[in-house]
């Protein structure tokens, strides 16, 4: 009883989840008794490679393509870098004088926004699309924003910070829709006016934050190529994948072998890889049902504890635009690092923010897209709630908030 009262309560299953034992059953032998390198020719290598493939077939079957289609990667970051970068190259290497425009939305993670500014910074035409006041792209904005040299568009599924969901599927058709009409427009010109075949523009989706909630089906969600992540997954660490279209044009950017498919170079994590399929055969639609709304049940409790209990707070989250998972809250006269440190010293996990951007002191540049002032951004926490979470951990989370921003608001300078 008294192990069960000093527990230690997680809140931060955005920046990673516990494995599942199931998982971590299957990915035990891939450290020691199939231990082959995959790509060796001998029973030791092809047994391992038996693994990838096994967990190729659960990775493609969830997200509605072929195991050809599948990339394994180190991991979300790596596979975003694989899309943006690779789709780039392989452009300019075809068409090295043409100007390209490209867009993005101003809430995406560092891994995909980072990119973007790098690409800026190397002349092309980049463009940040905001977002509405609940965090989500606005579609008439984005289709307003397609150009004639348009070539490639990176929208994240679910927002890391406050759990918002994108108009994925929505942005996805309308991005079919112009292809169609390009091709179109220069099948209907005269030959010898033609000129090249015109680009189509290649859509990308960060669904790291939206596997273990949504529909990623990448049929339903008309996109080209879409990352995700183990360990957002209850799966391990170190291990991800990059769907990639068949009819995709796209260079590796990590070179020095011919792994997947030439692909990505480097020796496959094979125990990684078993345990990413296993998480992802785990998440299937009537568990994935049912773990959502248990979640959403939490949450919604946490929710009414926390704005009943503490005056003067702002939830972030819009509960009809987003993830279960997440809550995200301004504290107003409290600052943000200190409401997560004084939890964690009495065993309680959260985050200001997204974990890559965790030892940033700067404003979240997702609340400040949002429309959500400086000062405010400052005070925020967000809270995570995962599969496991219970009942009895949000209430103690509640009643262990109250004086926590109780006293931090005494100590603030007014």
């Amino acid at each position: 009883m008294q192990q069960e009262k000093n527990k230690k309560i997680y809140l931060d299953h955005s920046a990673t989840t516990p494995v599942d034992k199931k998982v971590l059953v299957t990915m035990l032998p891939y450290f020691s008794d199939k231990f082959g390198n995959p790509s060796s020719v001998h029973s030791f290598g092809q047994e391992a490679m038996t693994g990838v493939d096994v967990a190729r077939e659960k990775v493609a079957e969830f997200l509605d393509c072929s195991v050809s289609e599948i990339v394994f990667t180190s991991g979300a970051t790596e596979a975003d870098n694989l899309a943006i970068f690779g789709i780039i190259k392989a452009l300019k290497r075809k068409n090295p004088n043409d100007k390209f425009h490209i867009i993005t939305s101003s809430i995406e993670h560092p891994a995909v926004l980072e990119l973007f500014k790098v690409l800026q910074e190397q002349g092309f035409e980049v463009q940040f699309l905001p977002v509405k006041a609940n965090g989500t792209v606005d579609i008439e904005d984005f289709k307003q924003a397609i150009k004639d040299n348009t070539v490639f568009v990176s929208i994240m599924y679910v927002n890391s910070e406050v759990g918002s969901i994108q108009p994925i599927h929505e942005i996805g058709k309308w991005i079919q829709k112009i292809n169609k009409l390009r091709l179109k427009k220069w099948q209907e010109t005269e030959p010898k006016n033609r000129g090249d075949k015109p680009f189509a523009i290649y859509f990308h989706t960060d669904a790291t934050q939206a596997v273990n909630f949504l529909n990623c089906s990448t049929k339903h969600l008309h996109v080209d190529l879409l990352s995700l992540s183990g360990h957002k997954i209850y799966g391990p660490k170190g291990v991800g994948a990059l769907f990639v279209k068949s009819d995709v044009l796209i260079d590796a950017i990590q070179l020095g072998g011919h792994h997947e498919n030439n692909r990505r170079s480097g020796t496959l994590n094979v125990s990684g890889i078993v345990g990413l399929g296993e998480a992802i055969k785990l998440l299937d639609k009537k568990t994935t049902e049912k773990n959502n709304k248990k979640i959403d049940k939490l949450r919604r409790l946490l929710i009414a504890g926390i704005t009943k209990n503490i005056p003067n707070v702002i939830l972030n989250t819009d509960l009809n635009q987003s993830v279960p998972s997440h809550a995200h809250f301004s504290f107003i006269g409290a600052e943000g690092e200190a409401i997560l440190i004084s939890l964690d010293l009495v065993g309680v996990a959260v985050s200001t923010g997204s974990a890559c951007a965790s030892s940033s002191l700067q404003a979240s540049s997702v609340l400040l897209a949002m429309g959500i002032n400086e000062e405010v951004s400052h005070s925020s926490i967000r809270f995570t709630l995962g599969k496991n979470t219970t009942e009895t951990e949000i209430k103690k989370v509640i009643t262990i908030l109250q004086p926590i921003i109780k006293r931090l608001r005494q100590m603030s300078p007014k």
